[in-house]
Protein backbone atom coordinates (compact mmCIF):
# COMPACT_ATOMS: atom_id res chain seq x y z
CA UNK A 1 0.00 0.00 0.00
CA UNK A 2 0.91 3.59 -0.02
CA UNK A 3 2.74 5.69 2.66
CA UNK A 4 1.66 9.02 3.85
CA UNK A 5 3.71 10.78 0.81
CA UNK A 6 2.38 9.27 -1.95
CA UNK A 7 -1.32 8.77 -0.42
CA UNK A 8 -1.52 13.06 -0.39
CA UNK A 9 -0.17 13.09 -4.23
CA UNK A 10 -2.87 10.59 -4.67
CA UNK A 11 -5.57 12.19 -3.14
CA UNK A 12 -4.47 15.28 -5.42
CA UNK A 13 -4.37 13.45 -8.55
CA UNK A 14 -8.29 11.63 -7.57
CA UNK A 15 -9.36 15.12 -7.21
CA UNK A 16 -8.82 15.42 -11.23
CA UNK A 17 -10.39 12.51 -12.23
CA UNK A 18 -13.36 13.25 -15.09
CA UNK A 19 -15.88 11.25 -13.35
CA UNK A 20 -18.15 12.55 -15.88
CA UNK A 21 -16.04 11.28 -18.60
CA UNK A 22 -15.76 8.04 -17.03
CA UNK A 23 -19.35 7.73 -16.65
CA UNK A 24 -20.06 8.38 -20.42
CA UNK A 25 -17.47 5.64 -20.93
CA UNK A 26 -19.74 3.64 -18.70
CA UNK A 27 -23.44 2.81 -20.77
CA UNK A 28 -24.85 0.78 -17.59
CA UNK A 29 -24.64 4.61 -15.91
CA UNK A 30 -27.48 5.49 -17.75
CA UNK A 31 -29.86 3.23 -16.21
CA UNK A 32 -28.67 2.05 -12.96
CA UNK A 33 -26.95 3.37 -9.46
CA UNK A 34 -24.53 0.74 -9.31
CA UNK A 35 -23.65 -0.25 -5.66
CA UNK A 36 -22.53 -3.93 -6.65
CA UNK A 37 -19.08 -3.53 -8.01
CA UNK A 38 -18.11 -6.44 -5.25
CA UNK A 39 -20.40 -8.18 -7.31
CA UNK A 40 -19.87 -7.51 -10.84
CA UNK A 41 -18.59 -4.17 -11.76
CA UNK A 42 -20.21 -2.45 -14.90
CA UNK A 43 -18.22 -2.75 -18.17
CA UNK A 44 -16.51 0.43 -19.97
CA UNK A 45 -17.19 1.07 -23.65
CA UNK A 46 -13.33 -0.21 -24.47
CA UNK A 47 -13.44 -3.60 -22.80
CA UNK A 48 -17.25 -4.17 -24.68
CA UNK A 49 -15.45 -3.00 -28.05
CA UNK A 50 -12.38 -5.75 -27.58
CA UNK A 51 -14.83 -8.53 -26.90
CA UNK A 52 -17.52 -7.55 -29.47
CA UNK A 53 -14.66 -7.26 -32.26
CA UNK A 54 -12.97 -10.08 -31.20
CA UNK A 55 -16.02 -12.16 -31.43
CA UNK A 56 -16.72 -10.58 -34.95
CA UNK A 57 -13.43 -11.88 -35.89
CA UNK A 58 -14.23 -15.14 -34.68
CA UNK A 59 -17.59 -15.24 -36.81
CA UNK A 60 -15.43 -14.38 -39.74
CA UNK A 61 -12.94 -16.13 -40.24
CA UNK A 62 -12.71 -19.18 -37.32
CA UNK A 63 -11.92 -19.49 -33.35
CA UNK A 64 -8.31 -20.97 -33.73
CA UNK A 65 -7.46 -18.39 -36.72
CA UNK A 66 -9.00 -15.32 -35.17
CA UNK A 67 -6.98 -16.47 -32.04
CA UNK A 68 -3.37 -16.49 -34.19
CA UNK A 69 -4.35 -13.08 -35.48
CA UNK A 70 -4.67 -11.67 -32.45
CA UNK A 71 -1.56 -12.95 -30.22
CA UNK A 72 -0.12 -9.54 -29.75
CA UNK A 73 -3.15 -8.47 -27.84
CA UNK A 74 -3.79 -12.17 -26.10
CA UNK A 75 -0.19 -11.39 -25.08
CA UNK A 76 -1.42 -7.60 -24.04
CA UNK A 77 -3.77 -9.53 -20.97
CA UNK A 78 -0.12 -10.93 -19.24
CA UNK A 79 1.73 -7.86 -19.55
CA UNK A 80 -1.24 -5.30 -18.56
CA UNK A 81 -1.90 -7.71 -15.37
CA UNK A 82 1.92 -8.13 -14.39
CA UNK A 83 2.20 -3.91 -14.99
CA UNK A 84 -0.85 -4.06 -12.22
CA UNK A 85 0.60 -5.87 -9.59
CA UNK A 86 4.33 -5.44 -9.99
CA UNK A 87 5.47 -8.42 -11.47
CA UNK A 88 6.49 -10.58 -15.15
CA UNK A 89 4.11 -11.58 -17.80
CA UNK A 90 5.43 -15.20 -17.10
CA UNK A 91 4.14 -15.04 -13.30
CA UNK A 92 0.64 -14.33 -14.73
CA UNK A 93 -1.51 -17.37 -15.41
CA UNK A 94 -5.16 -16.75 -16.62
CA UNK A 95 -8.04 -18.48 -15.23
CA UNK A 96 -12.12 -18.17 -15.53
CA UNK A 97 -12.53 -17.19 -11.95
CA UNK A 98 -10.84 -16.51 -8.97
CA UNK A 99 -12.13 -19.84 -7.57
CA UNK A 100 -10.61 -21.54 -10.48
CA UNK A 101 -7.68 -20.18 -10.10
CA UNK A 102 -7.50 -20.89 -5.74
CA UNK A 103 -8.46 -24.62 -6.50
CA UNK A 104 -5.60 -24.44 -8.94
CA UNK A 105 -3.10 -23.09 -6.42
CA UNK A 106 -4.46 -25.48 -3.86
CA UNK A 107 -3.82 -28.75 -6.10
CA UNK A 108 0.33 -27.82 -6.83
CA UNK A 109 0.90 -28.27 -2.76
CA UNK A 110 1.23 -31.49 -2.13
CA UNK A 111 -0.68 -31.67 1.28
CA UNK A 112 -0.39 -34.93 3.22
CA UNK A 113 -2.09 -36.09 6.82
CA UNK A 114 -1.20 -33.27 10.00
CA UNK A 115 -0.55 -30.49 7.64
CA UNK A 116 -1.82 -27.33 8.97
CA UNK A 117 -3.42 -24.53 7.07
CA UNK A 118 -3.44 -21.65 8.66
CA UNK A 119 -5.79 -18.79 8.10
CA UNK A 120 -8.15 -16.11 9.39
CA UNK A 121 -11.53 -15.93 10.34
CA UNK A 122 -12.22 -13.84 7.45
CA UNK A 123 -11.24 -15.85 4.36
CA UNK A 124 -13.38 -16.28 1.55
CA UNK A 125 -16.16 -18.94 1.94
CA UNK A 126 -15.03 -20.79 -0.90
CA UNK A 127 -11.78 -20.82 -0.15
CA UNK A 128 -13.32 -22.10 3.57
CA UNK A 129 -14.91 -24.95 2.32
CA UNK A 130 -11.68 -25.79 0.10
CA UNK A 131 -9.86 -26.09 3.01
CA UNK A 132 -12.40 -28.25 5.00
CA UNK A 133 -12.47 -30.49 2.07
CA UNK A 134 -8.47 -30.99 2.03
CA UNK A 135 -9.35 -31.65 5.35
CA UNK A 136 -11.71 -34.33 4.53
CA UNK A 137 -9.60 -36.13 1.98
CA UNK A 138 -5.67 -35.73 3.39
CA UNK A 139 -6.35 -35.01 7.05
CA UNK A 140 -5.06 -31.58 6.69
CA UNK A 141 -5.92 -29.31 10.46
CA UNK A 142 -7.28 -25.50 9.49
CA UNK A 143 -6.41 -23.18 12.00
CA UNK A 144 -7.99 -20.06 12.11
CA UNK A 145 -5.60 -16.83 14.02
CA UNK A 146 -7.87 -15.11 16.23
CA UNK A 147 -9.24 -11.52 15.37
CA UNK A 148 -8.11 -8.00 17.22
CA UNK A 149 -10.37 -6.26 19.07
CA UNK A 150 -10.76 -3.50 16.69
CA UNK A 151 -11.54 -6.22 13.62
CA UNK A 152 -9.59 -8.27 11.71
CA UNK A 153 -6.75 -10.73 12.41
CA UNK A 154 -4.47 -10.26 14.91
CA UNK A 155 -1.13 -10.28 12.90
CA UNK A 156 1.14 -10.85 16.29
CA UNK A 157 -1.09 -13.94 17.42
CA UNK A 158 -1.37 -15.63 13.83
CA UNK A 159 2.50 -14.68 13.50
CA UNK A 160 3.13 -16.75 16.91
CA UNK A 161 0.72 -19.55 15.35
CA UNK A 162 3.21 -19.64 12.16
CA UNK A 163 6.10 -20.33 14.66
CA UNK A 164 4.18 -22.51 16.27
CA UNK A 165 2.41 -25.12 14.09
CA UNK A 166 4.88 -24.24 11.28
CA UNK A 167 2.09 -24.21 8.77
CA UNK A 168 2.47 -26.05 4.74
CA UNK A 169 -0.06 -22.92 3.75
CA UNK A 170 -0.77 -19.33 5.10
CA UNK A 171 -3.76 -18.18 3.68
CA UNK A 172 -5.40 -14.65 3.75
CA UNK A 173 -7.96 -13.06 2.04
CA UNK A 174 -7.13 -9.11 1.45
CA UNK A 175 -11.08 -8.00 1.60
CA UNK A 176 -13.55 -10.08 2.36
CA UNK A 177 -16.90 -10.45 0.31
CA UNK A 178 -18.91 -10.26 3.26
CA UNK A 179 -17.46 -7.43 5.18
CA UNK A 180 -15.69 -3.94 4.08
CA UNK A 181 -12.30 -5.36 6.29
CA UNK A 182 -8.84 -4.87 4.84
CA UNK A 183 -6.86 -7.25 5.84
CA UNK A 184 -3.37 -6.48 6.62
CA UNK A 185 -1.52 -9.22 4.42
CA UNK A 186 1.79 -7.34 3.94
CA UNK A 187 2.24 -7.42 7.44
CA UNK A 188 1.44 -11.41 7.23
CA UNK A 189 3.63 -11.26 4.23
CA UNK A 190 6.58 -10.31 6.39
CA UNK A 191 5.94 -13.13 9.06
CA UNK A 192 5.85 -15.73 6.34
CA UNK A 193 9.00 -14.58 4.43
CA UNK A 194 11.00 -14.95 7.64
CA UNK A 195 9.75 -18.28 8.43
CA UNK A 196 9.95 -19.32 4.83
CA UNK A 197 6.32 -20.37 4.56
CA UNK A 198 4.40 -21.02 1.67
CA UNK A 199 1.63 -17.91 1.53
CA UNK A 200 -1.29 -17.68 -0.93
CA UNK A 201 -3.32 -14.26 -1.12
CA UNK A 202 -6.76 -14.26 -2.12
CA UNK A 203 -6.71 -10.63 -3.43
CA UNK A 204 -10.73 -10.85 -5.41
CA UNK A 205 -11.70 -7.47 -4.15
CA UNK A 206 -8.95 -5.64 -3.91
CA UNK A 207 -7.17 -5.73 -7.62
CA UNK A 208 -8.83 -3.14 -9.29
CA UNK A 209 -9.56 -0.78 -6.09
CA UNK A 210 -6.35 -0.97 -4.27
CA UNK A 211 -2.56 -0.92 -5.40
CA UNK A 212 -1.52 -4.23 -5.37
CA UNK A 213 2.38 -5.08 -5.64
CA UNK A 214 2.98 -8.73 -4.57
CA UNK A 215 6.56 -7.73 -4.01
CA UNK A 216 5.71 -5.65 -0.98
CA UNK A 217 3.55 -8.42 -0.07
CA UNK A 218 5.77 -10.83 -0.32
CA UNK A 219 3.00 -13.45 -1.48
CA UNK A 220 3.98 -17.09 -3.64
CA UNK A 221 0.33 -17.32 -4.76
CA UNK A 222 -1.80 -14.41 -5.38
CA UNK A 223 -5.58 -14.99 -7.09
CA UNK A 224 -8.36 -12.27 -7.98
CA UNK A 225 -11.07 -11.85 -10.83
CA UNK A 226 -11.37 -9.61 -12.86
CA UNK A 227 -14.85 -8.48 -13.21
CA UNK A 228 -15.01 -6.88 -9.54
CA UNK A 229 -13.52 -3.51 -9.04
CA UNK A 230 -11.24 -4.24 -12.44
CA UNK A 231 -14.63 -3.67 -14.46
CA UNK A 232 -13.74 -7.01 -16.70
CA UNK A 233 -16.17 -9.36 -18.37
CA UNK A 234 -17.58 -12.20 -16.38
CA UNK A 235 -15.34 -15.82 -16.40
CA UNK A 236 -12.20 -14.34 -16.09
CA UNK A 237 -9.82 -13.95 -13.62
CA UNK A 238 -5.71 -14.87 -12.65
CA UNK A 239 -3.39 -16.60 -10.72
CA UNK A 240 0.31 -15.08 -9.66
CA UNK A 241 2.81 -17.49 -9.03
CA UNK A 242 6.30 -16.25 -7.54
CA UNK A 243 9.59 -16.94 -9.10
CA UNK A 244 10.49 -19.72 -6.07
CA UNK A 245 7.43 -21.11 -6.50
CA UNK A 246 7.73 -22.20 -10.01
CA UNK A 247 11.61 -23.03 -9.22
CA UNK A 248 10.28 -25.67 -6.40
CA UNK A 249 8.36 -27.46 -9.29
CA UNK A 250 4.83 -26.54 -7.92
CA UNK A 251 2.17 -27.84 -11.17
CA UNK A 252 -1.35 -28.26 -10.48
CA UNK A 253 -2.58 -31.73 -10.06
CA UNK A 254 -4.36 -31.91 -13.62
CA UNK A 255 -1.75 -30.84 -15.87
CA UNK A 256 -2.77 -30.64 -19.31
CA UNK A 257 -0.95 -30.33 -23.14
CA UNK A 258 -1.01 -26.17 -22.32
CA UNK A 259 1.01 -26.59 -18.97
CA UNK A 260 3.14 -29.51 -20.41
CA UNK A 261 5.24 -31.23 -23.16
CA UNK A 262 4.47 -35.08 -23.04
CA UNK A 263 8.49 -35.63 -23.69
CA UNK A 264 8.26 -39.51 -24.29
CA UNK A 265 5.21 -42.10 -23.15
CA UNK A 266 6.04 -42.27 -19.71
CA UNK A 267 7.05 -38.42 -18.75
CA UNK A 268 6.29 -34.80 -19.18
CA UNK A 269 7.95 -31.47 -18.45
CA UNK A 270 5.74 -28.53 -17.10
CA UNK A 271 6.07 -25.12 -18.72
CA UNK A 272 8.60 -23.22 -16.85
CA UNK A 273 6.28 -20.41 -16.75
CA UNK A 274 2.51 -19.80 -14.88
CA UNK A 275 1.41 -21.14 -17.78
CA UNK A 276 1.82 -24.75 -15.86
CA UNK A 277 -1.61 -23.16 -14.47
CA UNK A 278 -3.79 -22.78 -17.49
CA UNK A 279 -5.37 -25.09 -19.66
CA UNK A 280 -5.26 -25.54 -23.76
CA UNK A 281 -8.82 -23.86 -24.26
CA UNK A 282 -9.68 -20.22 -23.94
CA UNK A 283 -12.16 -17.98 -23.95
CA UNK A 284 -10.13 -15.49 -26.07
CA UNK A 285 -12.70 -12.90 -26.76
CA UNK A 286 -12.96 -12.55 -22.49
CA UNK A 287 -9.03 -12.64 -22.25
CA UNK A 288 -9.17 -9.31 -24.26
CA UNK A 289 -11.56 -7.93 -22.15
CA UNK A 290 -10.03 -8.55 -19.75
CA UNK A 291 -6.64 -7.53 -21.04
CA UNK A 292 -8.62 -3.91 -22.27
CA UNK A 293 -10.29 -3.64 -18.35
CA UNK A 294 -6.61 -3.81 -16.90
CA UNK A 295 -5.37 -1.21 -19.38
CA UNK A 296 -8.43 0.94 -18.97
CA UNK A 297 -7.81 0.84 -14.87
CA UNK A 298 -4.23 1.58 -15.48
CA UNK A 299 -5.22 4.63 -17.54
CA UNK A 300 -7.65 6.07 -14.62
CA UNK A 301 -4.80 5.18 -12.30
CA UNK A 302 -5.08 2.43 -9.64
CA UNK A 303 -3.96 5.34 -6.95
CA UNK A 304 -6.35 7.92 -8.10
CA UNK A 305 -9.09 4.79 -7.67
CA UNK A 306 -7.89 3.73 -4.55
CA UNK A 307 -8.55 7.20 -2.75
CA UNK A 308 -11.62 8.17 -4.27
CA UNK A 309 -13.45 4.73 -4.40
CA UNK A 310 -13.10 3.60 -0.14
CA UNK A 311 -14.38 7.13 0.21
CA UNK A 312 -17.54 7.00 -1.82
CA UNK A 313 -18.31 3.84 1.07
CA UNK A 314 -16.79 5.87 3.81
CA UNK A 315 -19.50 8.85 2.52
CA UNK A 316 -22.35 6.00 2.59
CA UNK A 317 -21.31 4.46 5.97
CA UNK A 318 -21.67 7.87 7.28
CA UNK A 319 -24.87 8.41 5.70
CA UNK A 320 -26.31 4.83 6.96
CA UNK A 321 -24.69 4.70 11.04
CA UNK A 322 -27.31 7.52 12.24
CA UNK A 323 -30.33 5.79 10.81
CA UNK A 324 -33.05 4.29 13.68
CA UNK A 325 -33.32 0.44 12.34
CA UNK A 326 -29.44 0.18 10.28
CA UNK A 327 -26.65 -1.64 11.93
CA UNK A 328 -23.28 -1.06 9.72
CA UNK A 329 -21.21 -4.08 10.26
CA UNK A 330 -18.06 -3.48 8.88
CA UNK A 331 -14.74 -3.37 11.40
CA UNK A 332 -11.61 -2.76 11.32
CA UNK A 333 -8.71 -0.22 11.51
CA UNK A 334 -8.87 0.68 7.52
CA UNK A 335 -12.05 -0.12 5.42
CA UNK A 336 -12.70 -0.82 1.73
CA UNK A 337 -15.77 0.40 -0.90
CA UNK A 338 -17.89 -2.83 0.59
CA UNK A 339 -20.49 -1.33 3.14
CA UNK A 340 -22.60 -4.05 4.82
CA UNK A 341 -24.88 -3.38 7.44
CA UNK A 342 -28.18 -4.96 8.57
CA UNK A 343 -31.67 -3.90 8.85
CA UNK A 344 -34.77 -4.20 10.99
CA UNK A 345 -38.48 -5.10 9.71
CA UNK A 346 -37.44 -6.53 6.06
CA UNK A 347 -36.93 -9.95 5.21
CA UNK A 348 -33.50 -10.34 2.84
CA UNK A 349 -35.28 -10.77 -0.61
CA UNK A 350 -37.62 -8.26 -0.36
CA UNK A 351 -35.40 -5.73 0.78
CA UNK A 352 -33.32 -6.38 -1.94
CA UNK A 353 -36.47 -6.17 -4.59
CA UNK A 354 -37.52 -2.82 -2.99
CA UNK A 355 -33.61 -1.59 -4.01
CA UNK A 356 -33.77 -2.94 -6.94
CA UNK A 357 -37.35 -1.67 -7.96
CA UNK A 358 -35.57 1.88 -7.39
CA UNK A 359 -32.76 0.65 -9.79
CA UNK A 360 -30.54 0.63 -7.14
CA UNK A 361 -27.74 -2.52 -7.79
CA UNK A 362 -27.14 -4.49 -4.59
CA UNK A 363 -26.13 -7.66 -3.46
CA UNK A 364 -27.19 -10.08 0.20
CA UNK A 365 -24.94 -11.79 2.12
CA UNK A 366 -25.56 -14.54 4.10
CA UNK A 367 -24.80 -16.48 7.14
CA UNK A 368 -23.52 -19.27 5.34
CA UNK A 369 -21.28 -17.24 3.19
CA UNK A 370 -19.64 -16.05 6.61
CA UNK A 371 -19.95 -18.55 8.99
CA UNK A 372 -17.64 -16.99 11.69
CA UNK A 373 -17.64 -13.18 11.06
CA UNK A 374 -21.45 -13.51 11.01
CA UNK A 375 -21.89 -15.79 14.11
CA UNK A 376 -19.92 -13.06 15.86
CA UNK A 377 -22.06 -10.60 14.48
CA UNK A 378 -25.22 -11.90 15.42
CA UNK A 379 -26.58 -11.90 12.16
CA UNK A 380 -28.31 -14.20 9.69
CA UNK A 381 -27.64 -11.76 6.83
CA UNK A 382 -26.84 -8.29 5.36
CA UNK A 383 -27.44 -6.13 2.30
CA UNK A 384 -23.71 -5.16 0.50
CA UNK A 385 -23.61 -1.85 -1.30
CA UNK A 386 -20.44 -0.95 -3.24
CA UNK A 387 -19.60 2.39 -4.95
CA UNK A 388 -16.52 2.54 -7.32
CA UNK A 389 -14.86 5.93 -8.90
CA UNK A 390 -17.51 6.16 -11.40
CA UNK A 391 -20.09 6.32 -8.92
CA UNK A 392 -21.10 9.72 -7.52
CA UNK A 393 -21.64 11.40 -4.29
CA UNK A 394 -24.91 12.72 -5.36
CA UNK A 395 -25.66 8.58 -6.33
CA UNK A 396 -23.99 7.74 -2.68
CA UNK A 397 -26.73 10.30 -0.85
CA UNK A 398 -29.56 8.96 -3.19
CA UNK A 399 -28.97 5.37 -2.23
CA UNK A 400 -28.78 5.94 1.34
CA UNK A 401 -32.19 8.40 1.16
CA UNK A 402 -33.44 5.28 -0.36
CA UNK A 403 -32.40 2.63 2.64
CA UNK A 404 -33.80 5.11 4.73
CA UNK A 405 -37.09 5.37 3.59
CA UNK A 406 -37.29 1.55 3.20
CA UNK A 407 -36.29 0.67 6.70
CA UNK A 408 -38.71 3.32 8.18
CA UNK A 409 -41.43 1.84 6.09
CA UNK A 410 -40.31 -1.65 7.28
CA UNK A 411 -40.25 -0.10 10.97
CA UNK A 412 -43.73 1.07 10.83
Amino acid sequence: MTDKNSATGSAREALQLDVAALRADTPGCRRVIHFNNAGCGLLAAPVLDAMVGHLNLEARIGGYEASAAQTAEVRGFYTEIAALINTTPDNIAFAGSATHAYANALSSIPFQAGDVILTTRDDFVSNQIAFLSLRKRFGVRIVHAPDAPEGGVDVEAMAALMRTHRPRLVSATHVPTNSGLVSPIAEIGRHCRELDLLYLVDACQSVGQFVIDVEEIGCDLLTATCRKFLRGPRGSGFLYVSDRVLRAGYEPLFIDMHGARWTRPGDYEPAATAARFEEWEFPYATVLGSAAATRYAREVGIEAIEQRTPALAARLRDRLAPLPGVRVLDRGPRLAALVTFAVEGWQPQPFKAAMDARSINSALSFREFAQLDFTDKGIEWCLRLSPHYYNTEEEVDHVADAVADLVGRGRR
